[in-house]
């Protein structure tokens, strides 16, 4: 019986110090994923805004635009120097 109680407590031994060390290793690893996860997400450029559409050539297209654009301003979606921006580009066409 003793070499049987022996086989037992070798087996949960190795059985336990594989687990710890399969679970210490899953760890490591998700941890390096998500590091390099974190780091790809630094080093992509943010979206780009559409790019400008083109420049309309009458007066009433002009002041379409720019009430457009003021409501744009309005939501938040344009910074004030990305509104002045266009907005001189509208009035200088």
């Amino acid at each position: 019986m003793p070499g049987l109680l022996r086989g037992l407590v070798r087996t949960a031994l190795v059985a336990g110090t594989a687990t710890a060390v399969s679970n210490r290793v899953s760890r490591r690893q998700a941890g390096r994923w998500a590091r390099r996860d974190q780091q790809e997400y630094q080093d992509t450029p943010p979206e780009q805004a559409e790019p400008p559409q083109p420049v309309p050539s009458s007066m009433d297209d002009r002041l379409a635009q720019l009430q457009q654009l003021g409501e744009l301003k309005a939501q938040g979606v344009l910074s004030d120097a990305e509104f002045e921006q266009q907005k001189s580009r509208i009035l200088n066409s």
